[in-house]
């Protein structure tokens, strides 16, 4: 009789599991059959609220699995690594074409992406991917320099440069991004280079430079640098502009200062990850942020230079004027892109922790 019992058992269990197997199987892929009724994304830490994901999860019956990274190589390595995991996550413009060169990212179908007709001309169809036939532009951001006049121990009309960092009145009172393309790359502007500079001699000077300016670095920080200017413990920040923005509408006494070598500025774009299990539901994600209104709420919550011109229509005005954000009218043909340097990425990492590394 138990033996019986122990068959009857056996065989619902495997029933079960066939049926689960089975439904599975039917899950949305990019072959279109039934849709899955969840979304992997995989982004930016604090880059979208919560009440867009929530609204996206009603209007599709679908649960959002969201996690965030702090940086592009953390992305990379965790997307390498993801044998499919992700259906979506973001990547900076320079990382694009190396992730379409090593075969890591599926091409979107733009057929159903059809609110990409709001992207302003001039963020699509760039040199990193002609046509977008691999990504969609979501936000971009400038490296931006903020300081508290109260707090910063050097009159800020002083601070006209990025040379200025190295002031000894701003030692341990500067919080920057943990980033080696934009923190190297204002070194090497501050040395009258490209910011994408691929010579050896200019990236080991710039690793000097770098390992000069450590003692006015309180912190590297990548993830909410905000909080350092809000609580006080940093009187300046060499950080993403929105960063500024956000810290001021928290009440921090900080001012925006637009160096005189120019900025640099860096665009983030949707892709899809190779093997995505839910490729079509990522590609409706992307059209579901670029409703206007949609859009438009991001950049209330998250105030990051919005490429789409209908919902500029709805942002308002003080975020659109803080230059933080977005520059000046004046600035924008001097800004420099950060771009993809190929096998070169091997120099920064160096400079990056060896210098980082001296301390």
């Amino acid at each position: 009789m138990k033996r019986n019992v122990k068959t009857i058992a056996a065989v619902l269990i495997t029933s079960l599991l066939v049926i689960t197997f089975l439904s599975g199987c039917g899950s949305s892929n990019s072959s279109g059959g039934q849709e899955s009724k969840e979304l992997n994304v995989f982004n930016w830490t604090e880059y979208i609220p919560d009440i867009t994901i929530q609204k996206f999860e009603e209007e599709y019956g679908v649960k959002v699995n969201y996690s965030m990274f702090s940086s592009n190589e953390e992305m990379l390595a965790k997307v390498a690594a993801g044998g499919g995991v992700y259906d979506l996550t973001m990547a900076s413009d320079y990382i694009v074409p190396s992730m379409i060169e090593r075969d890591m990212i599926e091409p979107i179908d733009l057929s159903n992406i059809p609110n990409f007709e709001y992207l302003i001309d001039d963020y699509i169809d760039q040199d990193f991917d002609p046509g977008n036939k691999y990504s969609v532009p979501f936000m971009g951001n400038t490296l931006s320099l903020g300081v508290n006049p109260d707090a910063i121990g050097l009159d800020p009309s002083k601070i006209t440069s990025y040379t200025d960092l190295w002031s000894p009145e701003l030692e341990n009172q500067l919080v920057v991004l943990d980033d080696q393309r934009m923190i190297i790359g204002m070194i090497l502007k501050s040395l009258g280079y490209s910011a994408n500079s691929t010579d050896p001699k200019e990236l080991e000077e710039a690793k000097e430079k770098m390992i000069e300016l450590l003692p006015n670095i309180k912190a590297f920080d990548s993830d909410s640098p905000k909080q350092m200017m809000v609580n006080g413990e940093a009187a300046g920040g060499l950080v993403w502009g929105p960063e500024i923005a956000l810290a001021q509408r928290e009440g921090a006494n900080f001012e925006t200062i637009i160096p005189e070598e120019g900025l640099l500025i860096t665009m983030d774009n949707w892709v899809i990850p190779k093997d995505a299990k839910n490729k079509e539901l990522a590609e409706k994600f992307i059209n579901f942020i670029l409703e206007p209104e949609i859009s438009a709420e991001i950049a209330q919550h998250q105030p990051y230079i919005n490429p789409n011109k209908e919902a500029r229509k709805l942002i308002d005005e003080d975020i659109l004027n803080n230059i933080a954000i977005y520059p000046p009218e004046e600035e924008v043909e001097r800004l420099e892109y950060i771009e993809d340097i190929g096998e070169a990425i091997q120099l920064y990492d160096r400079v990056w922790s060896e210098a980082k590394g001296s301390q």
